[in-house]
């Protein structure tokens, strides 16, 4: 089992980045590659849980360690698998969404892609109280993006948003809404259209 891996970003799309290391190209999903579009062509360091089923050997990439763990924990949810999980990861905002676990905030959990009533408030019965020790990480900050803008910034946010699960009525909702918003990267984009989205 891998704990991390540490190489060159050597490409990013709306549902996985690759990592070369040793001459080996490594698709690493992730909730919001876009995140890392600053480090194309660097070296970086991403935690990795890897799933092996009988048609393929996946990884999952993370930025910290506790990270890793809010990822382990939600998977141990009935209903929640790791595309799931990932999209519930995206938004960033991992104390809102432990907050809202410890208080049983089944609206609030209920905007996440694939997440029904249900899985909500089994996610409230199995987390409740186990994920205090998660909830002092920081938001993801590290990286500003200073690149010219591209004219494909937001499409590529908007096949993020898909890739994460959300269906075309509430992409084409914040699509609306950023359309107004100019010169944005695909990473920025991306951050504002998922708070839309837990705005709904």
């Amino acid at each position: 089992m891998y704990e991390y891996l540490v190489g060159v970003l050597t490409f990013i799309n709306p549902y996985y980045l690759v990592v070369e290391t040793n001459g080996i190209g490594y698709q690493i999903a992730l909730g919001n590659p876009y995140r890392y579009s600053c480090q194309l062509n660097k070296k970086i360091k991403l935690y990795i849980h890897q799933v092996i089923r009988e048609d393929a050997h996946l990884l999952y990439g993370f930025d910290s360690l506790e990270e890793k763990q809010l990822f382990l924990r939600l998977v141990s949810v009935s209903g929640i698998g790791p595309k799931s999980a990932l999209a519930i990861m995206a938004s960033e905002d991992h104390s809102g969404l432990i907050q809202a676990i410890e208080l049983g905030d089944v609206t609030y959990l209920t905007k996440f892609p694939g997440v029904g009533k249900k899985t909500a408030q089994q996610m409230i019965l199995d987390l409740k109280g186990k994920l205090g020790e998660l909830s002092s990480e920081a938001p993801f900050d590290l990286f500003k993006e200073t690149s010219l803008q591209d004219a494909t910034a937001l499409s590529e946010a908007m096949e993020a948003l898909s890739a994460l699960g959300y269906s075309d009525k509430e992409i084409k909702r914040v699509e609306k809404q950023l359309n107004e918003v100019e010169n944005q990267t695909t990473d920025e984009y991306l951050r504002q259209a998922l708070k839309l989205m837990m705005k709904k």
